[in-house]
């Protein structure tokens, strides 16, 4: 986990700033939404998550369309974007972060371990990227991508302010 201090600098962040944040998880499997909460009061930011291991949990739950799952996998910045989106969507957040990738172990050439996809909705924009932490192992690679996760909400609540 971040230190407490992080999370709490950025509920902090984003209640100053009046926003509300959701998660779109897959490979964490709820540790966004679980670290969020481990703060007293961060029901009034953290709005919901979304834990979609499943690709039909992603489709179901997220929209994620099956044509996309197809072509480029789950493990891929289309399904990342895909899934911010619909966290978006689907929720009264502001800011929306997704996660899906390959925690291990195992992998393949074309999909190593360690491979991580990010998504980060707006109300006005969608980024993705990918990130290659390695084959750390399934915990440590599931606890830096959580990470990562925090860092791209934080910095996208310092740009970001309600009109």
């Amino acid at each position: 986990m971040p230190d407490t201090l992080e999370i709490a600098d950025l509920l902090d962040l984003c209640r100053s700033k009046g926003l509300k944040i959701a998660a779109a998880e897959s490979c964490t499997g709820g540790m966004v939404g679980a670290w969020l909460t481990d703060v007293a009061g961060s029901s009034d930011v953290f709005d919901r998550g979304f834990i979609t291991y499943s690709n039909a949990a992603k489709r179901d739950m997220l929209g994620v369309s099956p044509a996309t799952l197809d072509a480029h996998g789950a493990v891929s910045e289309q399904v990342a974007r895909e899934m911010a989106l619909g966290a978006l969507s689907r929720s009264q957040a502001d800011l929306a972060v997704s996660i899906t990738g390959i925690a291990g172990p195992g992998g393949s050439e074309h999909k190593p371990e360690g491979r991580v996809c990010f998504g980060l909705a707006k109300r006005d924009a969608c980024q993705t990227e990918t990130v290659e932490f390695g084959a750390l192992g399934r915990a440590k690679v599931r606890h830096a991508a959580a990470k990562h996760a925090v860092k791209l909400l934080a910095q996208a609540a310092l740009s970001l302010g309600k009109a």
